[in-house]
């Protein structure tokens, strides 16, 4: 199987490490993975903004990076969202992209869609001795569906005691640029979801969006005792070793 890591924009840019979690970890598993050093950024921001236009190089541009493999995979639910729900949309004015499209979305996953539904692993041999609470991410949650996928993978973490949060559905008030437009409101539903994983008891608070985790990690960092954000990739990872 030939798999590609999408790294995205956030990722690549502020938090580096998941994307080396993600190739530590499947490469652990014994796959290569492999990063096309022409992907660029989704277009997830300018199509979501009304750039409709803007947005399709970018959606060019990702196909001709990825289309030659058998998986896609990226550690961000929104930007594989992006790629599934939004690209045959925007493709749908031109025969060849749109059918370009319709054969690279169904094989572009995020992690926990890779793990267990496409490589059949649960148990991905990690250890973490931590309490740690799982946010599941809008995107995920109500575009790709990833159901409960994320909290099985950590719940077969060795060590790892997995708590609940009272509301895990309730969005942490990112949404993106919506974060930007309407700051009293998205604020107003960080303080809630900050509460909630203080509550917890959690020592981490892992989700599937590193978006969203820069979000809270802002709320959480002014709150005593809360516990600290983290992609759960680095998780199932374990940590890198230094050089």
């Amino acid at each position: 199987m030939r798999i590609a890591l999408f790294v995205t924009c956030v990722n690549d840019l502020v938090f580096p490490g998941t994307g080396r979690a993600v190739v530590r970890l499947l490469e652990r598993l014994g796959h290569r993975v492999d990063f096309p050093q022409d992907q660029t950024c989704c277009g997830q921001l300018a199509a979501n903004t009304g750039y409709r236009a803007e947005a399709m190089p970018l959606l060019r541009g990702f196909v001709a990076a990825f289309d030659r493999y058998d998986v896609v995979v990226a550690p961000s639910g929104s930007c594989v969202a992006m790629v599934r729900d939004a690209y045959p949309r925007l493709a749908a004015g031109d025969a060849a992209l749109s059918a370009a499209v319709t054969a690279l979305a169904p094989r572009t996953l995020e992690l926990s869609e890779l793990l267990i539904d496409v490589l059949d692993v649960t148990d991905v041999g990690a250890t973490f001795p931590h309490r740690v609470a799982y946010h599941p991410t809008c995107h995920g949650l109500r575009m790709l569906r990833l159901a409960d996928r994320p909290r099985r993978l950590l719940a077969a973490v060795r060590g790892l005691d997995l708590v609940e949060l009272t509301e895990p559905d309730q969005c942490c008030g990112f949404g993106g640029t919506f974060a930007l437009k309407n700051d009293a409101v998205s604020g107003a539903m960080l303080a809630d979801k900050c509460a909630d994983a203080v509550a917890s008891g959690a020592e981490y608070l892992a989700a599937a969006d590193n978006s969203c985790l820069a979000h809270l990690g802002g709320g959480l960092a002014r709150r005593p005792g809360a516990p600290r954000p983290i992609h759960y990739a680095e998780i199932l990872a374990g940590p890198e070793r230094t050089r």
